[in-house]
């Protein structure tokens, strides 16, 4: 049984050992992942300023086919008399106020899309800088998941070897214990307390485990009991 325990409490250390190695490489893979959605947004951005753009085109070639209409139909008005004058002369002043508020809205457009047009310049300069940056972090991540990887390997087989040597039934309680106490199933005892829930133990349970001739339990969280000591001499 002494030789039980002390595998439990390796196993124990070789479990939290992957559960720290499978928790960094977790935040690594979530790291990567935002820097992925990073470059996703501003390249997003960027097609929306483009899209804005390619709007206020439209909208400016609208408006130059409008200013074209407007000219030529205040050509056609043109006069030669004083009295076809004073026929159409509020006409053509209603045609020449069109004719200036179009040539305004195309200068708003234009000086729009000049402007955005720098904006997506600046935004793609800085996006290659944050490719090449996020290329460089994303290589950084991966090699440091590949070692992580490469630890979890190790242990793995550790693990497996160590679990071969351990009664099925006793397997069973560690796993259902390690599920029911955040992956912590066997604790030590110490100076008559158990350190996985720091509560003191019945003095004639403690001085059984000196024994280590069972599998003991503690009374408050049911975590599986050793005497590190004891186990690893």
């Amino acid at each position: 049984m002494r030789n039980n325990l002390k595998s439990l409490y390796e196993l124990q250390e070789i479990d939290l050992r992957i559960d720290g190695l499978d928790t960094e490489k977790g935040q690594l893979l979530n790291e990567a992942q935002a820097l992925e959605a990073k470059l996703a947004e501003a390249r997003e951005k960027i097609a929306a300023k483009r899209e804005e753009a390619q709007a206020l085109e439209a909208e400016k070639e609208a408006l130059e086919a409008n200013l074209a209409a407007a000219r030529s139909e205040a050509n056609l008005k043109e006069i030669k008399t004083q009295k076809e004058y004073q026929a159409v002369s509020k006409e053509i002043s209603t045609a020449k106020k069109l004719i200036a508020e179009i040539e305004d809205q195309i200068l708003q457009k234009i000086n729009a899309i000049e402007e955005i047009s720098g904006d997506v310049a600046k935004r793609e300069a800085d996006l290659a800088e944050l490719e090449g940056n996020v290329t460089s972090q994303q290589g950084e991540v991966q090699q440091k998941v590949q070692n992580l990887e490469s630890g979890i390997a190790k242990d793995a087989a550790v693990r497996e070897a160590t679990v071969k040597g351990l009664p099925a039934s006793v397997m069973k309680r560690y796993s259902k214990l390690r599920d029911q106490r955040r992956g912590v199933a066997v604790v030590e005892a110490k100076e008559g307390n158990c350190m996985g829930c720091n509560m003191h133990l019945p003095p004639q349970l403690y001085n059984t485990l000196f024994r280590c001739d069972d599998v003991i339990t503690c009374p408050h969280c049911q975590r599986i009991l050793v005497m590190r000591q004891e186990v690893q001499d």
